[in-house]
C-alpha cells in the first residue's frame, strides 16, 4: 500500500505542473485576442500567487484538520474548474477572477504534499517527484502548442488540461484510504520514520518560527528561487516573440524547454541524492543555472536563446526539491510544516512580485535586458542560501 500511495503522490505532483506553465506558453495568443497589453500577464500571475500564499500560510492548520489526502484531493478539483472557467473566459477581468481559485487550489497542494514527502520519503523521492511536476509543466506548453497550431485557439488548450485534471481529482478522491495508512518509506535522514498524524499537536506560530536562526534568509532565498523561475516560465515565451522574432506557436512549444530541462534535471538529482547531501545539490544546481543565464546573455540566435532556457531549467531542478528535503534536517520535524507553509508563501509571493515587476518594466526597457534580470535574482538567492546554511550548520 506504501508503494500505491506513492504512485498516488506522484500523480498529484503531475497535476500541479499541468496548468503552471499554461498561462506564459499562451499568452502571446491571449492578450492580442483580449485587446490588452502584453504586461498584463503579470496582473493574473500576482492573482494567482496571492491565492497560493494566502492557501500555504494556511496549510498547517487545514493539513492537520482534514489530512493531506483530502486537502490533495479537494485542492486539485479546484484547479480543475479555474482552468475549466480560464477556457470559458473572453475577457480579462474573467481571467483575473478565475485566477482566484486557481491560486488557492495550487497553494494548498504544494504545503500539503512537500511537508508530507519531506517527513516521511528520502530525498531521491522528492527530486523525482518534483520531476514529475516537471512532466506535467512540460506537457503542458506542448498541449497548448498543439491546440493553437490546430487552429482551435487557446480556450481548446485550457479545457484538454482541465479534463485531464477532473480525471485526477477523480482518482485521487478515490484513492483517500490510502492516506490513513502510515507510510513506510525511509524518511528523511535525520528523522525518523512517522505518520503525519504523529508531528507535535501544538507546532509553533509563524511568528515564532520567524525567530528561529536562519528561517528568515531562507524564506529569502526561496522567495528568491521563485521569483526567477517563475519569470523565466512566464516570461520566456514573450521573450522569443520580442527579442528574436519567433513565432507565437513555435515560442509556445520553445518555451517548454526550460520546464523540460526542470524535468531531465529532477531526474538526474534523484540518482545524484544517493552520493550529494542536500546543501551540495543546492550549490551544484546554482553553479548550471548561472551557466545557463551567462548563455542566454551571450545568445544572438533563437537556437542560443533556447538552449540558455533549457540550461535554466536544468540548473533549477535540483534547488526547489533539495530545499525542501532540508527543511526537516535545518529546523525539526516540529516546524517542518509551519515553515514549508511559510517557504510556499513567499515562494508564491516571489512569483507574485516579480513576473509583474519584469512586465511593468518592459515598458521602460528593452527585452534584452531580460536575461540581466535574471541573473540578478540569482545573485540575491545564491547570497541568501549561503547565509542559511551559515546559520543552520546542519548539513
Amino acid at each position: 500500500m506504501t508503494h500505491l500511495l506513492l504512485v498516488v503522490i506522484y500523480l498529484s505532483f503531475i497535476s500541479l505542473g499541468l496548468p503552471d506553465s499554461l498561462l506564459g506558453s499562451a499568452w502571446p495568443s491571449i492578450y492580442p485576442t483580449l485587446h490588452v497589453p502584453v504586461s498584463f500577464a503579470g496582473i493574473i500571475s500576482a492573482i494567482i500567487s496571492a491565492g497560493t500564499i494566502f492557501s500555504s500560510l494556511q496549510s498547517e492548520r487545514v493539513t492537520r484538520r482534514f489530512g493531506p489526502g483530502k486537502v490533495t484531493a479537494l485542492s486539485v478539483a479546484c484547479t480543475a474548474a479555474a482552468l475549466f472557467g480560464f477556457s470559458q473566459s473572453r475577457e480579462f477581468f474573467s481571467l483575473c477572477l478565475w485566477a482566484i481559485p486557481y491560486g488557492l487550489g495550487a497553494g494548498g497542494v504544494d504545503a500539503a504534499l512537500n511537508n508530507y514527502v519531506a517527513l516521511h520519503y528520502s530525498s531521491r523521492h522528492m527530486s523525482w517527484l518534483h520531476c514529475m511536476w516537471g512532466v506535467g509543466a512540460s506537457v503542458g506548453p506542448v498541449i497548448m502548442a498543439q491546440a493553437l497550431a490546430g487552429g482551435r485557439g487557446w480556450p481548446a488548450g485550457y479545457r484538454w488540461i482541465a479534463l485531464m485534471q477532473i480525471v485526477l481529482s477523480l482518482f485521487l478522491f478515490i484513492s483517500l484510504p490510502l492516506w490513513r495508512r502510515p507510510a513506510q518509506s525511509p524518511a528523511n535522514s535525520n528523522s525518523s520514520t512517522r505518520d503525519f498524524a504523529a508531528v507535535p499537536e501544538s507546532p509553533p506560530g509563524n511568528a515564532e518560527a520567524l525567530r528561529i536562526p536562519g528561517v528568515k534568509p531562507a524564506l529569502g532565498a526561496f522567495f528568491c528561487y521563485c521569483a526567477l523561475e517563475s519569470t523565466v516560465g512566464l516570461w520566456a515565451s514573450s521573450f522569443l516573440v520580442l527579442s528574436h522574432a519567433v513565432l507565437a506557436e513555435q515560442a509556445a512549444a520553445f518555451a517548454g524547454l526550460f520546464y523540460l530541462g526542470i524535468t531531465t534535471g529532477r531526474a538526474l538529482s534523484g540518482f545524484l541524492t544517493f552520493k550529494f547531501p542536500d546543501h551540495k545539490m543546492i550549490r551544484l544546481g546554482q553553479l548550471v543555472l548561472a551557466l545557463g543565464i551567462l548563455l542566454l546573455i551571450i545568445s544572438s540566435t533563437p537556437t542560443g536563446a533556447c538552449i540558455g532556457f533549457a540550461v535554466i531549467g536544468l540548473g533549477c531542478a535540483p534547488i526547489y526539491p533539495s530545499v525542501i528535503h532540508a527543511t526537516p534536517a535545518r529546523f525539526g520535524a516540529r516546524l517542518s510544516q509551519t515553515v514549508i507553509g511559510m517557504q510556499m508563501a513567499g515562494a508564491y509571493l516571489g512569483s507574485c512580485l516579480m513576473p509583474p515587476i519584469w512586465g511593468w518594466m518592459t515598458r521602460f526597457l528593452p527585452e534584452s535586458v531580460f536575461p540581466f534580470w535574471v541573473a540578478a535574482l540569482f545573485t540575491a538567492m545564491a547570497l541568501l542560501n549561503k547565509r542559511t546554511e551559515h546559520l543552520t550548520r546542519r548539513q
